[in-house]
């Protein structure tokens, strides 16, 4: 199975089943004398845990164990090996339904690709395996910091409840400390409501999560196929649920004539700056060094406790109703793996700038 690396120069690659022993992962490429905190890498992690009304009853502990590629506190340059434990696995919640396709899952594509049962592979296709993306995004961000890098997401819609939110200034750090991720109290409230009304149905929900990036200088990225924002989309439709990125205006823009939505510029001291960001601090594939702000849609939690129709590997119409411990909503968890995901992208930017110039 290919494709479980990411990234160029400051590269992940995970492993692990959601129902097996770990996920882990391995960064290459991570420069030596990096200080490891790891208190925050472990708030990372907890952001990621299921910690509100409405998130899955599947409580992991989530302590990070390093491997390799730290000593004494700090990266030594070499790869840097990693596990989470899963301590509290229940594969036989699987087993009813090892002969039927769950909808929207998985199953009957891995089991199309790969040739064996969907239930008993698809533990790659699942959130847990973004815990290991988590601890990637961490040491991400402990190397971003040092350029003054700062990534914050926040979320910006669950069902059909919309946060309109005026980014410029905003203190996005704010969601961190909300338990649904959101800037707004009110929103908070409408969301809660929402997500409870769903889950007594035994329904789910989808929603957005909004990214500012601030502090990136100008010039990360490439004008043809490695383009920033093609990158940035990349890394977020690799999460398991997104279906839709769109960055500054998005798909606003096309409704825009040219001399509305162009970023006109000016200078003052010699600095170049913009009047407006519509072009979400990318042009040509290239950061302009104003904020970087993109969006991500995710679809609702396939796995709802409702009768749905399916078929069995035999190819025969069933009925199927899905137990286990899922989300109601995992919007709120998602918040912290686009930061993640957003910081490998800018990392191995960073150091891929390093080379693409010689003075």
């Amino acid at each position: 199975m290919p494709g479980n690396s990411f990234g160029y120069l400051f590269r992940l690659t995970t492993f692990g089943e959601s129902h097996g022993k770990a996920i882990g992962g391995v960064i290459d490429g991570c420069p030596a004398g990096l200080s490891i905190d790891i208190d925050f890498i472990q708030r990372e992690l907890d952001r990621r845990k299921p910690l509100y009304p409405g998130s899955t009853e599947r409580k992991e502990p989530d302590q990070v164990e390093f491997l390799s590629g730290i000593l004494n506190g700090k990266t030594i340059g070499t790869p840097i090996g990693y596990i989470v434990k899963n301590l509290t696995a229940q594969p036989a919640d699987y087993d009813e339904l090892s002969n039927l396709y769950r909808p929207s899952h998985a199953d009957y594509t891995f089991e199309k690709k790969y040739g064996i049962p969907g239930h008993s592979s698809v533990g790659r296709a699942s959130g847990r395996e973004t815990v290991a993306r988590v601890v990637a995004g961490a040491v991400a961000k402990l190397l971003l910091k040092i350029s003054d890098i700062e990534i914050n997401a926040f979320v910006s819609q669950v069902g059909p409840i919309i946060a309109e939110t005026d980014l410029s200034g905003a203190d996005l750090s704010t969601a961190v400390r909300a338990p649904y991720g959101c800037l707004d109290s009110n929103i908070e409230k409408q969301i809660a409501s929402l997500i409870r009304d769903a889950e007594a149905k035994g329904d789910t929900l989808g929603g957005t999560v909004t990214c500012r990036i601030k502090g990136t200088p100008p010039g990360l990225g490439d004008p043809v196929f490695d383009k920033l924002q093609a990158d940035l989309a990349r890394a977020m439709l690799s999460i398991g649920s997104a279906k839709a990125f769109e960055y500054g205006l998005g798909f606003q823009a096309a409704s825009w004539k040219g001399s509305e939505y162009n970023d006109q510029m000016t200078a003052k001291d010699g600095k170049v700056t913009f009047l407006t960001n519509h072009d979400g601090g990318i042009q040509g594939g290239i950061s302009n060094g104003e904020d970087i702000i993109f969006r991500v849609g995710f679809k609702p939690v396939p796995s709802v406790k409702m009768p749905q129709s399916t078929v069995n590997r035999q190819g025969e119409p069933a009925e199927i109703t899905i137990g286990g411990r899922h989300d109601t909503c995992h919007i709120p968890r998602l918040v912290v793996i686009v930061e993640s995901m957003a910081a490998l992208v800018l990392a191995d930017h960073l150091l891929r700038n390093s080379l693409s110039r010689t003075g």
